[in-house]
């Protein structure tokens, strides 16, 4: 028997509010795309030996409407089902694919390059024996990748804490850099030694990485979902400005 996408979405509907564990038989074999559905939605998928709840409608549902079908492995996002993925198409979320100049892949791809990036940094830091530094980027490097991971993912990004400072103090510090730091706002020179010319351009990718986000959240009537990652974006451009202002002072040394 097989348990399918229309299937579960069927059965979803009737289990009582809160319900959290959707159980199946032994033996049932469960499609790619139902398990993303469950999966989406935060529903453990329970294998029992022998139903006795409300699940058990499902089954014969499914065996009925599916006995001879064959299941693709993919799911277009434009309709229809593929066996193979095509090279100019990639996983979106799932079984589900899109072409790859997709927005949310294109976003993707501006965050991965952002990684490289700060590993380019770190290796600068530890040749100039600034090892604080490196770590910090550590840190900051392993945000990045959970921003990544909560998008694919499609969860919800935690509270931002970053190389000692939260949110608030994020944005408060690098908005008011005369009473931290004693210096004003300025504008990036080559005076200013490597490392702070590579901290600036991390910044400045960070931004490019927050303009893909928007493109790839804002819908046709101009509202815009995970406002969070956004969020993060912006004060993740603040940290690095944030990082600037220490270099300068020697807060590394």
């Amino acid at each position: 028997m097989v348990l399918t996408e229309a299937g579960v979405r069927r059965e979803l509907k009737n289990l009582p509010e809160g319900e959290k564990n959707f159980q199946i038989e032994k033996g049932v074999i469960v499609t790619p795309s139902a398990r993303q559905y469950l999966n989406d939605r935060n529903v453990k998928l329970v294998v029992v030996d022998k139903l006795t709840n409300k699940n058990s409608k499902v089954e014969a549902s499914n065996q009925s409407e599916d006995s001879g079908k064959i299941f693709p492995k993919y799911k277009c996002f434009q309709g229809g089902y593929l066996e193979e993925k095509p090279e100019h198409m990639t996983q979106l979320y799932g079984n589900k694919l899109v072409f790859k100049d997709h927005k949310k892949i294109v976003l993707r791809g501006k965050i991965d390059s952002l990684e490289s990036k700060i590993l380019e940094t770190q290796v600068l830091s530890v040749k100039l024996q600034n090892e604080k530094l490196a770590l910090e980027l550590e840190e900051i490097l392993s945000f990045v990748r959970e921003i990544l991971r909560c998008e694919v993912l499609e969860k919800p990004l935690g509270d931002i804490n970053l190389i000692g400072m939260n949110e608030k103090e994020i944005r408060e510090i690098s908005h008011d850099p005369k009473k931290y730091f004693n210096m004003e706002h300025f504008f990036t020179s080559y005076k200013m030694g490597e490392i702070v010319v590579s901290i600036n351009s991390l910044r400045s990718a960070v931004r490019e990485v927050e303009i893909e986000a928007f493109k790839a959240f804002k819908n046709e009537e101009g509202e815009v979902s995970r406002e969070d990652i956004i969020r993060a974006l912006n004060r993740l451009s603040s940290c690095f400005y944030v990082i600037m202002f220490r270099c300068l002072t020697g807060k590394y040394k």
